[in-house]
């Protein structure tokens, strides 16, 4: 199982995006305030449809509260910042994947606390950022391709009918 953690996210559709996902994947998702928004948001509800019951989802008060219950969790922070390129870095079951906010991203001091462990998705030049939900997925896949999709359940194309 991989973490999702989404540093004081900001728009509600993304993080309900993001629950569904989820809720798809096996991942845990851990939200770290203060956020943008309440939990029981409309919009958050109607991204994350019915699937709010099938996500493992914890909620933090600061990054130190999150730092403090997972200190040993290891990290990969994904930023337009980043040193190196998502798909040349080998994930392990357990690790954590963070994102920041929206409009803002990780602040430096997250991201110098990780020094090499800071990836990115590659862009056009002229781009400020690609959505946080897609980056989400993008991540996560990645992570779950080199885990072979374990726990995803049987490959549709070797399933009988």
């Amino acid at each position: 199982m991989y973490n999702i953690i989404l540093f004081q996210p900001e728009i509600p559709p993304n993080t309900g995006n993001i629950i569904r996902l989820c809720a798809n994947s096996t991942a845990q998702l851990h939200l770290v305030g203060p956020m943008g928004f309440e939990l029981e948001h409309t919009k958050l509800r109607r991204a994350g449809l019915d699937y709010h019951d099938l996500a493992r989802v914890s909620q933090y008060l600061s990054w130190e509260d999150f730092k403090d219950k997972h200190p040993d969790m290891p990290l990969w922070a994904f930023s337009t910042k980043g040193s190196q390129r998502y798909d040349r870095v080998k994930f392990s079951t357990g690790d954590g994947l963070l994102f920041g906010p929206e409009t803002r991203g990780l602040p430096d001091l997250i991201l110098s606390s990780l020094q090499t462990r800071v990836l990115r998705l590659p862009m056009q030049a002229s781009s400020r950022s690609l959505n946080l939900s897609n980056t989400v997925a993008i991540a996560l896949y990645e992570a779950l391709r080199q885990a072979d999709f374990a726990g995803m359940g049987e490959d549709a194309e070797t399933s009988s009918s």
